[in-house]
């Protein structure tokens, strides 16, 4: 037996006093009485007991002597030397992604993997040490390395669900460190608790391999030798997912958009089911669906709409997999622009903005002298020496402005470059387009423009112009020359000129997948006013503030599928009210919306590997309940049992 702390043995001295104050007789105190025949009397009753009054006072000795040496010993920290060799320090990774969601295992492999968690952490030792590692949506490490198996069991147990996608390699890798950042002879392992629905499973079990180099430090090489046991929970059990749900405007109609859908078969047999699509909770289409074992299907849906909204897809079969069997998607809503066109007459011009829906078109001779807010003013070759501030297409300029200069026409130019990754050049090329005649502009402000489409001789064909005032564009084509109005980029262009215009995509508002980041701009919605603050708010009720004054912020990760909003509050409401799930969505301004959605085709399939299942253990406690106390816990009870015994047997007074 060895002690932690061998000096605090010294308490045994206090075994000296304890014999003394036993030793030294208290002397009486003379009293003169009447006649003393009557405690003669009393003192002839107890002479038979005398041998036992002396013997009682030894065994009271013996005693105290033995509570004071189970003291010091418990003090002092006894232990075995094979407790040191079979202490383990242990990194228990949860794994807490969609697919633990799964109930195949009731009430969930979550629920199953936290309570298989709590019976290892129940059969702890004295010595042992635990951590606790999430590998859901953000690998975390959620508890450090403890002896307290109580707080760890709180862990566990507030552990929450997540439909993001599993990141076990990297929760393990983050457990190995944790353990080579101790070297102290402690047996090291990690547990994963785990269905085994992740890349990289089958090698997950196997160390790592050591590099062969001579400065690496010892830490390194523990941290790669610390082994891996998988714990599978779940079953081969079928699923039915929504893998892909997305919704983007048409390119040619401007009041349609387009949904792409995809929907997988994770089984081993074939299933027949429904596909709903609602659009602001009215159904807009119904597709049966027979996929084989291990299938899938996608397809493309056409629709008209210029409101926009909330599109929902809901798979009608029943599974184990709640999280995919729905998908949202957020379809932009497209505004009327107006539209003044100022030109002496062109037939072509006036059409493309006539046959568009989404635009209230008028035609002018002159510009006018007001124009209003959000109008875009179309100046067809008679341009202002003075652009007014606002939004403006310059078509075929004639004369000179204050943002370019006019030179002499040019004959024929062909298009060399565009600029492809301007959304104002989406789905259009110039290339191909015949151009009998151009007039060569010369920028004035040369750090605001941005040129679209060049001419061999470096001529700028089409570009834009960023001025504070309001955006401008720039197209020095002669229409009534060539085919450019009878070519699809003409339409197209102007499509996506409307669009720069409004300050917004209005095409695509992408759907993203569980687990994401989201990245917000200041294009994205309109900034609040200054003391207003904003919160973001989860599928589930909860809010999360925002900084209000950043032109750009990253949101997420977005682990919870559903519509995550965010929303402007009232500069009245204090930091609590914010983040209170009971705060009204009513006060709340929604700025814009995210859709989230599972669609992972690894999630979506539940089913754990065979050759894992094959192999499937359960953790059994190395030593439960009491037989997991360290030895100064039984040397202070057994202390406390002599104290009691020692008390009720020569220290109590009965007054009968």
């Amino acid at each position: 037996m060895q002690f932690d702390s061998p000096s605090s043995l010294g308490w045994l001295a206090l075994a000296v006093p304890i014999v003394v104050f036993y030793i030294l007789k208290i002397r009486l105190r003379r009293q003169p009485v009447s006649t003393v025949m009557f405690w003669t009397q009393v003192l002839d009753e107890q002479n038979p007991r005398s041998i036992w009054q002396r013997l009682r006072h030894l065994v009271s000795l013996l005693l105290q002597l033995a509570m004071l040496l189970f003291l010091a010993l418990a003090l002092a920290d006894p232990f075995f030397s094979w407790e040191v060799r079979s202490a383990r320090r242990i990194v228990a990774v949860i794994d807490n992604s969609a697919s633990m969601n799964s109930t195949d295992v009731k009430p969930s492999r979550l629920a199953d993997a936290k309570r298989q968690a709590e019976q290892l952490i129940a059969g702890m030792r004295h010595r042992d040490e635990i951590a606790l590692v999430a590998a859901g949506t953000q690998p975390q490490v959620i508890v450090g390395f403890t002896s307290r198996q109580k707080t760890v069991r709180n862990a566990v147990q507030f552990m929450s669900a997540t439909d993001g996608p599993s990141h076990v390699s990297e929760a393990v890798a983050l457990g190995r460190r944790l353990l080579g950042e101790r070297q102290d002879g402690k047996q090291q392992e990690v547990i994963v608790f785990t269905d085994g629905r992740f890349d990289g499973v089958e090698n997950l079990s196997s160390p790592v391999p050591v590099a062969n180099d001579a400065e690496a430090p010892a830490s390194g090489e523990a941290l790669a030798q610390a082994p891996v046991k998988l714990q599978i929970i779940g079953t081969r059990t079928a699923n039915l997912g929504i893998t892909q749900f997305q919704v983007r405007r048409s390119l040619v109609d401007p009041l349609g958009y387009e949904i792409l859908a995809e929907v997988t078969n994770a089984s081993d047999q074939a299933v027949e089911c429904r596909l709903e699509v609602e659009l602001n909770g009215e159904a807009i289409d119904v597709v049966p669906l027979k996929l084989d074992a291990a299938g899938k299907w996608s397809q493309v849906f056409e629709k008209t709409s210029a409101s926009g909204g909330h599109l929902f897809a809901r798979l009608n079969y029943e599974d184990t997999l709640v999280a995919d069997n729905t998908a949202s998607a957020v379809l932009p809503r497209r505004e009327v622009q107006p539209v003044v066109l100022v030109t002496s007459g062109n037939l072509f011009l006036q059409k493309v903005f006539e046959v568009n829906p989404l635009v209230k078109l008028t035609v002018v001779a002159e510009a006018p002298a007001t124009i209003p807010a959000g109008t875009v003013v179309v100046y067809h070759r008679v341009t202002p020496e003075k652009i007014p501030p606002g939004l403006a297409f310059v078509i075929d300029p004639a004369n000179t402005s204050d943002l370019f200069e006019v030179g002499e026409p040019i004959a024929n130019p062909i298009v060399t470059r565009q600029d492809k990754d301007s959304p104002l050049m989406s789905h259009v090329r110039l290339d191909n387009v015949l151009m009998p005649e151009a007039r060569q502009l010369t920028p004035t402000f040369l750090d605001q423009t941005q040129v679209l489409a060049e001419a061999v001789t470096k001529e700028p064909l089409f570009f834009a112009v960023n001025r504070p005032e309001g955006r401008v564009l720039v197209l020095t084509v002669n229409l009534d020359k060539g085919d450019l109005p009878l070519r699809t980029a003409f339409p197209i262009t102007v499509a996506n000129a409307l669009h720069w215009f409004a300050g917004n995509k209005g095409d695509l508002r992408e759907s993203l997948a569980a687990g994401s980041l989201a990245t917000v701009t200041s294009n994205d919605f309109v900034r609040p006013a200054k003391g207003q603050t904003l919160v973001l708010r989860s599928p589930a009720g909860e809010l999360m503030p925002l900084p209000a004054s950043s032109d750009r912020m990253t949101i997420g990760p977005l682990d919870q599928c559903g519509l995550w909003t965010i929303l402007e509050e009232s500069a009245g409401n204090s930091p609590a009210e914010l983040t209170s799930p009971e705060l009204k969505s009513e006060t709340a301004i929604p700025l814009l919306e995210i859709a989230c959605n599972l669609a992972s085709a690894t999630e979506t399939d539940v089913r754990p590997p065979e050759e894992l299942l094959e192999v499937k253990t359960n953790v059994s406690p190395i030593m439960a309940g009491l037989g997991s106390r360290p030895l100064w816990f039984w040397l202070l009870l057994l202390g406390l049992i002599l104290t009691t015994v020692e008390w009720a047997m020569y220290q109590r007074r009965v007054i009968s």
